[in-house]
């Protein structure tokens, strides 16, 4: 790489390299930049916290097996109840703290209806966690 040369025969040519250096220096100094300025971006605030041990407060909500038979029958927790006695214990467990859990047991032979005024009785009433309970499929 000669920049100058005494060879009068190549004297007017254009250079046909590419000075390096330049890019290069342009390259190291935008790499201290950003090493220098990288620890400045984290902005955390060191502090001694208080050491405490607390075990949860974890209140096991109470569960209510509700089954509906193919004949439409209405069973809370295995004992036959009517329609509207139903409702009024679903008023009473959806006051509450914590709200029971719902598993409802349908007969696949039991009429929609029944199972659509249970599920609107336990909406009415405030209760949210409803869940259906069905047997795995055996293959």
């Amino acid at each position: 790489m000669a920049f100058a040369s005494f060879d009068s025969k190549h004297a007017g040519a254009p250079m046909a390299e590419i000075n390096m250096v330049p890019l290069i220096d342009v390259m190291l100094v935008l790499l201290v930049i950003f090493i220098v300025t990288a620890p400045l971006l984290t902005q955390a605030v060191k502090l001694d916290l208080p050491k405490a041990s607390s075990a949860p407060n974890v209140a096991k909500a109470e569960k209510i097996e509700f089954a509906i038979d193919a004949g439409g029958k209405l069973f809370w927790n295995g004992e036959p109840v009517e329609r509207a006695e139903a409702a009024r214990r679903f008023v009473l467990e959806g006051k509450k703290q914590p709200q029971p859990e719902v598993h409802l047991r349908a007969d696949q032979n039991a009429a929609y209806r029944s199972v659509a005024q249970t599920l609107a009785d336990a909406s009415k009433a405030g209760l949210s966690k409803v869940g259906f309970i069905s047997e795995p499929e055996t293959p």
